[in-house]
């Protein structure tokens, strides 16, 4: 069982995911979070098209209302600001992710932070106007 101090610290970890919603009653409205990343230790031998496989990976374990493109073989909308070359460390990498819900960005960057692996994490993450 967990503590106080842990659930006062952390009290998005108790709540579930339809919570961090910040408009509820939209159905099919697209909206695009921006966030950075950094990518360090190991993770920086990952080429660009296995990271952009990764996040999407990581965004659909983490719950997120993902928009997906319309046609024969759809697929989640991700895009990555410019592709590192591999074995290069990075601390401030920028990417845009479509998603069919507007959610909070702190609940955003804890919920892919949780299913990120070990050098790869997102820092913060934010929509513009």
């Amino acid at each position: 069982m967990l503590n106080k101090e842990f659930q006062l610290y952390f009290p998005c970890v108790f709540l579930p995911i339809d919570f961090c919603f910040m408009d509820k009653n939209i159905k099919e409205r697209q909206s695009v979070i921006n966030f950075e990343f950094s990518k360090k230790s190991l993770i920086r031998y990952i080429s660009h098209l296995d990271m952009m496989r990764l996040l999407m990976r990581a965004a659909r374990r983490a719950g997120m209302p993902l928009y997906f493109s319309k046609g024969f073989s759809p697929h989640p909308k991700l895009k990555i600001q410019r592709a590192l070359k591999l074995g290069v460390e990075s601390d401030c990498e920028k990417a845009q992710l479509v998603l069919t819900k507007r959610i909070i960005p702190t609940f955003f960057v804890y919920f892919m932070n949780r299913k990120l692996p070990v050098g790869l994490r997102i820092n913060k993450a934010f929509y513009q106007n």
